[in-house]
């Protein structure tokens, strides 16, 4: 503190356009000192949430040890009050009393997105105002205007070009961020719009500056092309804080990704032109970290795509149509990867978008016999060794790209066709449900692709011993019984398993039928219901039931996932309850 008092001190006393070394060196400290403690504020951060994270793992994996042979696991149902009350009042807690991921609509064409959590809000104020704080400590406002205007116009550049270093780490699909603090790319996406928009009203701060700073002089930025290029970054910034407005951004997405990605390029040239003509070598190297981090992501993506769809021979797909405008797409890919619940990938479609890809739930994943070799195997290892993995994916037809491609495929012959298709991933955080005795899975439309690989996974889990689940309830919201065949390969499968009556129960829910005869429950652990689930009597029902911890995972419409959470959150304190939200905001 006291070298920055010093800094302060010497800025403070030099005179006008004064060039002095000692002062220009103190103005590099106090931006140095201040850059440092973004630095260690987001470190601090990280640092706590990844204890906390390693935290939460020791527990559950002890707990998935105790209760593989416990089938009452009453220990671990009783909640822990302080535990329970973070939870509820911080953790889970939307930002007013309920809604958080219903999107907010002002007309059916207009989307504003949706609001963050408390905890999330929290950090984003303490950054702005930690941002504000650097960008004004220091200036020496009971000076002249032009002393003033100099060092705030070098502090928020400073500030602008350093931001830019997470907003970069937070946009990537490969965020390093993601697996080791198993923080959803959904949490870094809103974190990303936010430090975007700091970035930006820094840079703006910093070009009003220096141009105020030469009496309003516009006609300086065609002087050098110091000024122009700083003049091209930030125009570049500001065409990206446009076009990502909510309502612009879902109105006409396919064509903000792809301006976003062109003006992104253009501010990064602009900065990077600007720093190397005005021989700024102190900025340049966090320049460098920008593009390092871009071109590292977008190298992983080609990577990924190249090792998972290109072996032997290439990935084949196969898309069919589906009741209710939906489409199941099923790939059998040139190479296996370690599929697991809750991963999803991105899908490029050349014959439907050529430079588009839409990330998708991962519905199914199996290991199939390679139809293709004509090689014979003596053995089960030789069978194993040849085998590809099969994925599948549930994709409802809303517009533009999925619109074009169900179609696409409602035009094909049986509706059927094969394309070429390349995927991308996979990616996902994990979420694993091993060890929780009682698992509630919610689901909404085509929100059930998120959950289907789980109820697999935890049925052969407890077939085989390797859980300690003991109750798995799975309640899904469709709109019509014809919707049911959008899984119905793959529940058939499922409700074939080994013990699954023992462990699973089955609850639909179908909100508008057209006839009360459309209403039949095949079995006592799969039944059917018309209308909508009562959240709160579900749950009640659960916890009088539960056997050990409960997890409560959701993925759906925002309506459905915001009443899971409010429920959640009142029932907290009766039994130990976690919760888990999938969710993509775009």
């Amino acid at each position: 503190m006291a070298a920055e008092t010093m800094a302060t001190e010497l800025l403070a006393r030099a005179g006008p356009g004064a060039k002095d070394p000692a002062v220009e060196a103190a103005a590099r400290a106090l931006n140095n000192a201040y850059s440092n403690y973004l630095f260690i504020m987001c470190g601090a951060i990280g640092g706590a949430i990844l204890l906390w994270k390693l935290m939460d793992s020791i527990i559950k994996y002890t707990r998935h040890i105790v209760c593989l042979n416990n089938d009452r696991q009453r220990y671990f149902a009783i909640a822990s009050p302080w535990n329970a009350s973070i939870k509820r009042h911080i953790l889970y807690a939307p930002l007013f009393r309920k809604r958080h991921n219903r999107e907010i609509q002002l007309s059916s064409a207009i989307n504003v997105g949706t609001l963050p959590t408390r905890f999330q809000l929290v950090f984003l104020v303490a950054y702005f105002a930690t941002n504000i704080a650097f960008c004004l400590v220091g200036v020496p406002f009971n000076e002249t205007a032009s002393e003033a205007l100099d060092v705030l116009r070098k502090r928020s550049g400073w500030l602008s070009t350093l931001n830019m270093i997470p907003l970069f780490v937070f946009a990537g699909r490969n965020n390093p961020l993601i697996p080791l603090l198993n923080i959803s790319f959904d949490t870094y996406n809103l974190l990303h719009r936010w430090f975007g928009r700091i970035v930006v009203i820094e840079a703006v701060i910093h070009t009003i500056a220096h141009i105020a700073k030469t009496n309003w002089a516009w006609n300086m930025v065609f002087a050098k092309p110091f000024y122009g290029w700083g003049a091209v970054a930030t125009i570049a910034f500001l065409v990206l804080l446009i076009q990502s407005w909510s309502p612009i951004r879902h109105a006409f997405y396919e064509t903000f990704k792809i301006i976003h990605i062109l003006a992104a390029a253009a501010s990064i040239v602009g900065l990077y032109m600007h720093l190397a003509s005005g021989a700024r070598d102190g900025f340049l190297s966090y320049c460098w970290i920008i593009i390092a981090l871009w071109v590292a992501d977008r190298g992983a993506r080609i990577l990924r795509i190249v090792y998972i769809n290109i072996g032997r021979s290439r990935s084949r797909t196969v898309i069919e149509a589906l009741p209710g405008n939906a489409i199941r797409v099923t790939m059998t890919l040139a190479r296996p990867f370690r599929g697991r619940p809750g991963q999803h990938g991105y899908l490029y479609m050349p014959g439907v978008s050529l430079w588009q890809s839409h990330p998708f739930s991962i519905s199914w994943f199996e290991s199939t016999d390679d139809v293709s070799s004509d090689k014979l195997v003596s053995n089960q290892q030789e069978r194993r060794a040849m085998q590809k993995m099969q994925i599948g994916f549930i994709i409802r037809a809303r517009t533009g790209y999925t619109d074009n491609l169900y179609k696409r495929v409602a035009a094909s012959p049986a509706g059927k066709m094969e394309t070429t298709c390349f995927f991308e991933g996979p990616y996902g955080v994990k979420h694993p449900l091993d060890s929780y005795g009682t698992v509630v899975l919610f689901a909404g439309g085509v929100g059930v692709t998120h959950q289907v690989p789980y109820v697999k996974d935890l049925v052969a889990g407890y077939a085989n011993g390797t859980v300690a689940t003991r109750r798995i309830l799975l309640v899904w919201t469709i709109q019509s019984p014809e919707h049911l065949e959008w899984i119905r390969p793959w529940m058939t499968e499922v409700l074939g398993m080994d013990k699954r009556r023992d462990v699973l129960r089955i609850m639909l829910f179908v909100s508008k039928p057209r006839s009360i005869k459309e209403i039949h429950s095949p079995s006592s652990t799969v039944q059917m219901f018309p209308g909508r689930p009562n959240i709160d009597t579900l749950m009640q029902m659960e916890q009088e039931q539960q056997v050990g911890a409960m997890a409560v995972t959701v993925c759906g419409p925002g309506t459905l996932s915001d009443e899971v959470r409010r429920v959640v959150r009142d029932r907290q304190h009766n039994t130990s309850i976690d919760f888990v939200e999938e969710a993509f905001s775009w």
